[in-house]
């Protein structure tokens, strides 16, 4: 992101009302994978310092300071949009991620689920899709009563048994969407995505970069990023 003038900064913070410590929430997420990382507070000093750096900056409570995220482990969090509540007293901040956000070595600071609440996990969907992807071929899990893995027999086979399923997938997508049933196109399309995770998985390509790809194409025009990109390599 831009870094963003100091006036700029103070402009933004007198449309804000903070609460009687002058601080307002931070709510930081993903900008890419969506998932909730943590939650922070900020002052005008803060919301300056993140605008201005381009890295996530808050104000401590415990330590009452300045404290950019990542200044001692080097887990920052790279700016990428800020988003004002409608109550104006409440940050949405978008981020990616320089390693772990949580002390403790976690993705996110919310890892401990509520006993009795339907969702185990509070990462997206695709990311515990992904995860539990990289856990079978990492050898973790039984999915079936036999202990066999789908997922580990499929990369045992490499890419000819991976690619050979992304074409099967696909022809059956393609044919659902002739059909009016939606159901049966979001399941082939559900198959589909799921064989590419797992495809990304085996070259070790995490599937927020394909978001990254998606993300820099965004506002342009399809014909004119098609043809900017270069040439791909031939058969060798």
């Amino acid at each position: 992101m831009t870094a963003a003038p100091h006036s700029d900064a103070r402009a933004l913070w007198a449309t804000l009302k903070p609460d009687a410590a002058g601080l307002v929430a931070a709510v930081v997420q993903h900008a890419l994978g969506g998932q909730v990382l943590m939650v922070g507070h900020m002052n005008a000093d803060a919301l300056a310092a993140t605008l201005t750096s381009g890295r996530v900056t808050f104000w401590s409570r415990s330590r009452a300071r300045l404290w950019q995220k990542g200044e001692s482990s080097g887990h920052t969090l790279e700016l990428r949009g800020v988003w004002v509540d409608c109550d104006a007293d409440a940050l949405l901040v978008h981020a990616e991620p320089r390693g772990p956000t949580c002390h403790t070595g976690a993705v996110s600071c919310f890892s401990t689920p509520v006993p009795g609440t339907d969702d185990a996990s509070a990462a997206p969907v695709l990311a515990r899709l992904s995860a539990e992807i990289l856990a079978r071929k990492a050898g973790r899990g039984i999915t079936s009563a036999t202990g066999k893995s789908y997922v580990r027999g499929l990369m045992d086979g490499g890419v000819p048994a991976i690619a050979a399923k992304l074409h099967e997938e696909a022809a059956e997508l393609a044919e659902a969407l002739a059909s009016d049933d939606r159901e049966h196109i979001a399941r082939e399309a559900a198959d589909l995505l799921f064989h590419t995770l797992v495809g990304l998985a085996h070259r070790d390509v995490e599937w927020t970069a394909v978001l990254e790809v998606l993300a820099r194409r965004l506002g342009r025009s399809g014909v004119d990023e098609k043809a900017s990109r270069a040439p791909s390599p031939g058969p060798t």
